[in-house]
């Protein structure tokens, strides 16, 4: 509404300053609605078009917060990003702010060119599958795992189970093809402008800002107003888009969500249990990377 409001006062200027529409890019990217905050194409389809359909746009920033998840979801917003700036014709400039990591930065690759802080950390372009064996701790516990599958490949890695090579051997080649699939994405977006060895560049690693520049990663250093302001004026409008962040509260339980009848708190809600790894799981996510 704020937006509109804007938008109709600025129709009556006779040289109305130039908008750029800045969309929020923030927390892990999953699909669902497992996290306070998280990115899928479900939850950012109508934020990426409203962006995109903003009066006089004349770009659209991604402000980037993301450190990483699903290869899908990451794939499925950065290419409608990329249709609606083909469609619409508007540039799409990229900033990563603490952290546009893996799937972090695959959403960065949507930008026609991607900026970051000095401290920011860049990278880790690579597949990470992460389980627990727990086979030896059932059997000293007198536990016996009973497992019933149609299909030998049914229970591939069960944490119950002893671990098998050939299933180890299946899951390096999957996360090989998706880590090939990555790589294509980074080479086809940064094209000549990356600079380091390529075993370098998808050893999975991160970089700081600085270091990301100077390996061809992202264009320049900066935050999005200056360069924004730099770019088309000091007087653009910056319109933020954001979704609505999940409060940790609602997760457990307590309270009221849009469109819903009031939870129990925590122990009442038949999904606290989920709810609760979640939490754990998200803090973990930003964890990693000291966040």
């Amino acid at each position: 509404m704020r937006h509109r409001i804007l938008a109709l006062v600025d129709r009556f200027r006779a040289n109305p300053p130039p908008v750029v529409a800045v969309l929020r890019l923030e927390g892990i990217i999953a699909s669902g609605m497992r996290y306070r905050q998280q990115i899928n194409i479900e939850s950012h389809a109508r934020l990426i078009e409203a962006a995109f359909s903003m009066p006089r746009v004349k770009a659209v920033a991604l402000a980037i917060n993301s450190p990483g998840g699903s290869p899908v979801q990451s794939a499925l917003v950065m290419k409608r990003i990329r249709d609606f700036a083909k469609e619409k014709d508007v540039p799409v400039i990229a900033f990563a702010e603490d952290v546009a990591a893996s799937g972090g930065y695959f959403l960065a690759l949507a930008g026609d060119e991607i900026y970051a802080h000095e401290a920011s950390i860049v990278g880790s372009i690579g597949v990470i599958y992460a389980g627990f064996g727990l086979d030896e701790a059932i059997a000293k516990l007198g536990i016996a795992r009973r497992l019933y599958t149609a299909g030998e490949k049914k229970s591939m890695l069960d944490p119950f189970s002893a671990e098998k090579e050939e299933d180890v051997k299946r899951l390096k080649g999957i996360q090989g093809d998706v880590h090939e699939y990555f790589k294509s994405v980074v080479r086809d977006r940064r094209g000549r402008k990356l600079k380091g060895k390529r075993a370098e560049l998808f050893s999975g690693d991160v970089w700081t800002g600085e270091e990301a520049l100077k390996l061809g990663l992202i264009d320049g250093i900066g935050e999005a107003r200056a360069v924004l302001r730099e770019r088309f004026g000091e007087k653009v409008r910056l319109r933020t888009i954001a979704a609505r962040r999940r409060g940790l509260l609602s997760m457990l339980g307590f309270g009221r969500g849009a469109g819903q009848e009031a939870r129990m708190p925590l122990f009442g809600s038949v999904n606290w249990a989920d709810d609760l790894l979640a939490a754990i799981s998200e803090r973990t996510f930003w964890g990693r990377w000291g966040l």
